[in-house]
């Protein structure tokens, strides 16, 4: 035990825990533990806003598989995070929210900056530490940051302000380290009792092949399969791009070879993944799910198995480990699937080309909407490139060590088709909660954490709007980024649906669209705007070569037409009813 102020107890739990990056703005609220940061081996960045705080570290857990850390003032600081956390849960983010809360003395009193801060995120986090006394701190703040890291996700750590002072002696408790294991041993050989039956498993390579650094273990139990890998929808990083087993993501604008290789599938082992509902959805106009496969379900939350598809055999165990004790019991025995290897691996290798063939030649979208766009724009002031082009040429010109965040919108999901990684922890993409203003901060935070990598951020220019200042942040901190911003005045994705289901009567979809590339260097970045398609390329290499080797941040604003991708799910809406006489024509 060291006698030591709440606030010393605080900052030597977090540096215990390998703190050395906390995103936030600074207030009174926190400010005696604040003023110790530094001593301690801490750096707080400021933000712009307190949601790209969260966002940030959202990105810095993703990046590295280490806490992420965020802080706020009380009241609107702290409910200005929510979004980025509710974004944080469904990436399964270890991110660890400080909450300071107003002084014990003057709770509900509505005074200044008051709040009741623990309802706002109970959805959203794993757990919840309120200090109930200021001799607590060390313990409550311990375990915030192990639930996070053992049950991967957000935790809440809730300080009445007051706490911060006193004096008393801390004993700081050391990190725990949970040993995961692969799983039940009657299940896993049921599960490789399955496998050795199966004439075309396909593996679905899903979060957490990533989250457990499993993709060696994945790759392992591919190669002695010979099965097809299919990345979950939002983690085209699951499994490498070059591997010959490769088969691309399933889910909104996914690899049409992914999506024909499953749908044959008898046997589905679904490594890390909840198979989450948009990540199966019908798409390309193929509803590809194989209804009558046999699926094996891998996840370490039993909460996830059978949640979303209806599976023959669940297993409750770590991606890494499970991968390694199915290779071990498949090891040395003759399975169904090994005397068609050489024929499956033809059929995979005809597929992946049949589909970047039809990717090469898939220059515009061909929707009637689409072509009178590109009529309109033919006859508009200026040059406009098509989407899909303009994503290929960004695929050729990306290093191979690069990571990229998308934000959510039409142009960003059509990327899901041109995003291939050599590595883990590479692609960063909003997930289920599909925020708009995720891209920017989630990849300054992904830097912060990994300095010696190629960052690139895309966002549609309008969910660009909504963090694009966080730019002021990756300048006066030198955290130097890429971002490439779609310029196409609308919002694409919910524009979409007005299109397929409302008689293009767009209500609220239109953007009239400022210079990014001048509001860039105002923020202190440079600005490329690129409206030939030769130039795309060049203008990605020139940004990161000026990132990486200067320092420099830069936005490379893309001008493109208004061709729209499919819309995201033809499920979620219907053609309309009118019954009142005013509203007649409006269906």
């Amino acid at each position: 035990m060291t006698h030591m102020t709440p606030s010393e107890a605080f900052v030597e739990t977090m540096a215990a825990n390998g703190v050395t990056d906390i995103f936030g703005i600074m207030g009174s609220a926190f400010m005696d533990a604040m003023d110790i940061f530094a001593p301690a081996g801490i750096r707080l960045i400021p933000v712009i806003h307190e949601q790209g705080a969260g966002h940030m570290a959202d990105g810095y857990a993703r990046a590295s598989g280490r806490h992420g850390v965020v802080i706020g003032q009380n009241g609107p600081g702290i409910s200005n995070c929510v979004t980025a956390i509710a974004a944080a849960y469904w990436a399964h983010s270890p991110v660890v929210l400080i909450t300071p809360e107003t002084g014990t003395m003057t709770q509900g009193l509505g005074g200044f900056q008051e709040a009741n801060q623990l309802p706002m995120f109970e959805e959203f986090v794993k757990y919840q530490g309120h200090v109930t006394h200021p001799h607590r701190m060390a313990e409550y703040t311990a375990n915030c940051f192990n639930r996070a890291m053992s049950e991967m996700g957000p935790t809440q750590l809730n300080i009445p302000r007051d706490y911060f002072y006193g004096e008393a002696d801390f004993d700081i408790p050391q990190p725990m380290v949970i040993d995961r294991g692969p799983g039940g041993e009657k299940t896993l050989q049921e599960a490789a009792d399955m496998i050795a039956a199966a004439k075309f498993p396909v593996i679905v390579s899903g979060g957490g092949v990533v989250m457990g650094d499993a993709v060696e273990e994945c790759k392992a139990l591919a190669e002695r399969l010979g099965a097809p890998v299919v990345n979950s929808y939002q983690h085209n990083d699951s499994f490498p791009a070059s591997h010959p087993l490769w088969c691309g993501p399933l889910g909104y604008q996914g690899s049409k070879a992914g999506m024909k290789l499953i749908a044959q599938a008898d046997v589905v082992i679904a490594l890390g993944s909840r198979l989450g509902p948009f990540g199966t959805l019908p798409q390309h106009g193929m509803d590809y799910w194989p209804k009558q496969a046999k699926i094996i379900q891998i996840d370490a939350d039993h909460k996830m198995l059978g949640l979303v598809k209806k599976i023959s055999i669940g297993i409750c165990g770590d991606a890494k480990a499970a991968a390694i004790s199915l290779s071990r019991l498949v090891d040395g025995i003759t399975l169904a699937c090994d005397s068609t290897k050489a024929e499956r691996a033809a059929l995979i290798a005809s597929e992946k080309a049949a589909w970047e063939k039809e990717l090469d030649g898939w220059t515009h979208e061909k929707d009637d909407f689409s072509l009178d766009m590109i009529a309109e724009q033919e006859a508009e002031e200026g040059n406009w490139l098509h989407p899909r082009q303009a994503l290929r040429e960004l695929e050729k010109a990306l290093p191979a060590d690069v990571m990229v965040s998308t934000d959510i919108g039409n142009i960003n999901s059509v990327a899901h088709s041109y995003l291939r990684f050599e590595r883990p922890r590479s692609f960063f993409a909003p997930m289920s909660f599909g925020n708009c203003g995720y891209a920017l901060p989630v990849m300054i935070g992904a830097k912060t954490a990994s300095p010696e990598r190629p960052a690139v951020a895309y966002a549609g220019d309008g969910a660009w709007a909504m963090s694009m200042t966080e730019i002021m942040t990756s300048v006066r901190h030198n955290i130097p980024v890429t971002a490439v911003v779609f310029h196409n005045r609308q919002w694409g994705a919910e524009k979409k649906n007005q299109v397929e289901f409302y008689n293009r009567r767009f209500v609220a979809a239109e953007l009239e669209c400022q210079d990014f590339t001048a509001m860039a260097r105002a923020m202190g970045a440079e600005g490329i705007a690129v409206d030939k398609l030769e130039d795309v390329g060049p203008a990605l290499k020139k940004a990161i070569d000026m990132q990486m080797n200067e320092g420099k941040t830069t936005v490379i604003e893309i001008m493109c037409t208004k061709e729209l991708g499919d819309p995201f799910r033809r499920d979620a809406l219907a053609k309309p009813t009118r019954y009142l006489d005013k509203y007649k024509d409006y269906v």
